[in-house]
């Protein structure tokens, strides 16, 4: 058997209509990790849907209770043919976002997959059912056509990824032993473009934090006390406003990083940025001596994800007592995660803002990134090219935030993430869909890649 079987088994999954029959499967578990009342859903997907499968193409699988309670079981699967091979570590999760229900088109249901022209949707269908299924799947052709993989396998499958993946790290710590791998290879997120492969090698990082300005108990008349009351609304203005300028360029030296090399602009350099997309980029918004690519990808961004102050729905004649803000920094390697709030203090308190407060969110996902000239980047840029024709797009980290620190950091491992979705998907919103071409594509991807691991490493 060859590696051209092994590709056109997984292109048979799809074709025969069993890809779209097992992802509508996945997708039927209401597995909303934010609303309690499904938590008995979490459990059952790894039970019911994830376990069987495994073991029936030889993994031992457990499924373990998280070391935190706020979070989800997780899955640990092992499929050992020799300890001397390769062993790769895979990771993803069956958790989704809230489905909005009321929210979704006419003629769509988050937990029905609908298949429309060159879409399917449902609540996951991207983020993430389909693409740990891919890999699982990519997994099965190359068992078929060689009878063996050729590599050791390791999964986890969590199902809190949607809450910031409470527990996963402690977890990970725990079982270090039992985790022991030469790579991470797993899929989740956009490609840059539909039509072309994308790899990237860890994230940026995102930590979140309140801006909230209390004065005093309830509003008082705006006529009789207006000029001799503080407003909270005009002072929390001032203080984002001191956060960066008119075009959102950073204005704390701490938050501004110093990792923007000379070789990751060069990895950068000619990547698109959302082409198509609606909205269309903001050329003049962000640091203006970079490209959109590096802004994106080698850079860090302030935004404010929400504010409030008096009654926006009715308003009143008077000045209210608090004002809030939510806000957050994705930031890349480079920039020192302890030191982004100490540094806030300190410039907010030189403009005279004492009295914003900062109230820091508990989860800080932190940035990860590997170098684009590591061996096993080298090796799955070409594995991906000889299935394709073309060079996958290779992006030093994600826009996005991931939990990918768990295996750079606490496993030591390099971390290659080949995505199977599209900027377009609509994750985390009404109308989540994939594109069956992706989905094809995937296969054929990651069955090429799994079986030229088999054959050898770097």
């Amino acid at each position: 058997m060859t590696r051209n079987a092994a590709i056109d088994h997984a292109t048979a999954y799809f074709e025969t209509g069993q890809l779209k029959s097992d992802l509508a499967g996945l997708v039927a578990f209401q597995t909303e990790s934010q609303t309690p009342d499904q938590k008995p859903q979490l459990g059952r997907y790894l039970s019911q849907a994830i376990q069987p499968r495994l073991q029936a193409i030889g993994f031992t699988c457990e499924i373990h209770d998280n070391p935190d309670p706020s979070g989800g079981p997780l899955l640990v699967g092992l499929r050992i043919e020799d300890p001397a091979f390769t062993t790769v570590l895979t990771y993803g999760h069956g958790d989704v976002t809230r489905a909005q229900k009321d929210q979704w088109r006419d003629g769509l249901s988050p937990f029905d997959l609908t298949e429309e022209g060159d879409r399917w949707y449902g609540r996951g269908a991207a983020d993430n059912k389909v693409q740990h299924l891919i890999n699982i799947s990519a997994l099965e052709s190359v068992l078929a056509m060689r009878g063996c993989l050729g590599f050791n396998v390791k999964i986890i499958l969590e199902m809190s990824e949607e809450v910031g993946s409470p527990g996963l790290a402690a977890f990970i710590k725990d079982r270090k032993e039992q985790l022991v791998a030469d790579v991470l290879i797993a899929s989740d997120g956009p490609r840059l473009r539909p039509d072309r492969a994308t790899m990237f090698m860890g994230a940026r990082g995102a930590a979140s934090f309140d801006l909230v300005v209390d004065l005093r108990d309830g509003a008082h008349h705006s006529g009789n006390w207006g000029g001799l009351l503080a407003d909270p609304a005009m002072l929390l203005a001032h203080a984002i406003a001191s956060i960066s300028d008119a075009r959102g360029q950073l204005r704390i030296p701490e938050w501004r990083p110093d990792s923007l090399t000379q070789s990751i602009r060069d990895a950068l350099n000619g990547l698109p940025i959302v082409e198509g997309s609606n909205p269309s980029v903001d050329e003049d918004w962000g640091e203006a001596t970079l490209t959109p690519a590096e802004r994106a990808y080698g850079w860090n961004s302030f935004a404010v994800l929400a504010m409030t102050s008096g009654v926006p729905d009715a308003p009143v004649n008077a000045i209210a007592s608090k004002a809030r803000a939510t806000c957050q920094l994705r930031y890349v390697v480079g920039t020192d995660p302890d030191a982004l709030l100490p540094a806030l203090r300190r410039h907010l308190d030189a403009a005279g803002l004492q009295k914003v407060q900062i109230v820091p969110h508990a989860e800080i996902f932190p940035a990860t990134r590997l170098d684009p000239d590591h061996p096993w980047v080298a090796y799955v840029k070409t594995s991906i090219t000889q299935t394709t024709g073309v060079a996958p797009h290779v992006l030093p980290n994600l826009a996005g935030s991931l939990p990918n620190e768990c295996f750079s950091d606490i496993l030591g491992l390099p971390t290659v993430w080949v995505p199977h979705s599209y900027l377009g998907c609509n994750q985390h919103a009404p109308n989540e869909h994939v594109l069956k071409s992706v989905c094809k594509s995937g296969l054929q991807i990651m069955a090429g890649l799994f079986w030229d691991i088999g054959e050898g490493t770097p």
